[in-house]
């Protein structure tokens, strides 16, 4: 289409495009996806095509912004990208979740997490961190979950919790702050409130303790405009509890120092309280619930053993992660940040499978 663009009131965009010549390059025959309303499963049928629209192209640019982002702010930090493998031989997370597939007569799974090679890494080169590709086997139908997505691990020596918070802290803001540089456009499709990201920058984050933030809970439950169910010390949040909290705060929060009972067997306990560990769960605000998920990570090789023998762990499995230790060892911590679940907050998109352009969801392995 060749034309002169002239300025003009009544449009909605200002401006409107007086056509002077038209050429068909490719003619589109009975497109399925006309103006009318379509059904979620008739959009995800056609995914390929719904990719098209306004809305879905500015949600590509928002995650392309952000993956941008995430390569800039490490390359500022001193961080190195390290590759670590997709086929693994054992599991990084709940074993119950992974996927797996027979590789030359042995049993291997798809990765969860880059985390434990990216230990390795951290003790080789300090600082480093790797993109790509995890797969967890949750039969979950939410509309925070899939079971192919995009993670980003992190891992660093020699800083301490507090340290590592700030890092993600920075981290999350630098994403947001490349979005509303990068692709303002995109934000304005969606009719993104841009006021509140920017208060999600200039704000600084919450930090609570997991007790403290229980009891918060249960001072609060009998409020009238609480949907969450009663919750004891020891449990995990479900859902309601993290929306509750980070709309209660009113900016993304950290909950701290979780009860060591559901948390990973590599986390470091808080010195003094063995029952508790020294990671964290960053919590969005607007009810996108957990983004980031990081814990400082044992490094005595005794500590680290007797830990996995309570759990009934099969140590041969995880031989290469406990000569990490055994071989000389630093403090060190990490995180992960789930790339799909920052786009849908950033975006302020209703389901993560729009964040990713070919979701991979319970029942849903086509297009």
């Amino acid at each position: 289409m060749t034309g002169i663009v002239k300025e003009d009131e009544r449009s909605k965009f200002g401006y409107e495009l007086d056509v002077t010549d038209l050429e068909v390059i490719g003619e589109s025959q009975d497109y399925p996806i006309t103006p009318k309303e379509h059904g979620t499963d008739f959009l995800m049928d056609n995914r390929h095509l719904w990719l098209r629209s306004r809305k879905q192209v500015a949600i590509q640019q928002i995650r392309n912004a952000i993956i941008y982002a995430t390569y800039e702010f490490f390359e500022k930090n001193g961080f190195i990208k390290f590759d670590s493998p997709i086929l693994s031989g054992n599991a990084a997370e709940d074993s119950t979740e992974l996927f797996e597939t027979d590789y030359f007569g042995q049993l291997a799974y798809l990765s969860q997490s880059g985390q434990l090679y990216l230990e390795a890494g951290a003790m080789a080169l300090g600082r480093v961190f790797d993109f790509g590709p995890v797969f967890r086997a949750e039969k979950s139908k939410t509309r925070r979950h899939l079971t192919e997505f995009w993670m980003m691990d992190a891992e660093y020596s020699f800083l301490s919790h507090e340290e590592s918070l700030d890092l993600q802290e920075a981290y999350v803001k630098a994403l947001i702050q490349g979005v509303i540089d990068r692709a303002p456009q995109a934000l304005e499709t969606l009719e993104r409130d841009v006021d509140a990201l920017k208060r999600y920058i200039a704000e600084p984050f919450k930090r609570v303790a997991y007790d403290d933030a229980i009891t918060l809970l249960q001072e609060h439950e009998a409020d009238k405009d609480t949907d969450y169910e009663h919750i004891e010390h020891g449990d995990d949040f479900g859902s309601p509890h993290e929306t509750w909290i980070s709309n209660y705060f009113g900016v993304p929060t950290f909950v701290v120092n979780y009860p060591a009972s559901f948390k990973a067997f590599y986390m470091k306990p808080v010195p003094g309280n063995p029952e508790r560990v020294l990671c964290a769960d960053l919590l969005a605000p607007e009810g996108y619930g957990e983004i980031i998920g990081g814990s400082m990570r044992e490094d005595n090789y005794d500590a680290l053993v007797a830990k996995m023998d309570e759990l009934g762990m099969d140590k041969s499995e995880y031989e290469f992660y406990l000569d990490l230790r055994k071989y000389g060892s630093v403090p060190h911590g990490g995180f992960g940040i789930g790339i799909e679940r920052m786009v849908t907050f950033v975006a302020g998109t209703k389901h993560i499978r729009e964040a990713i352009p070919f979701p991979r969801m319970l029942h849903r392995l086509h297009p």
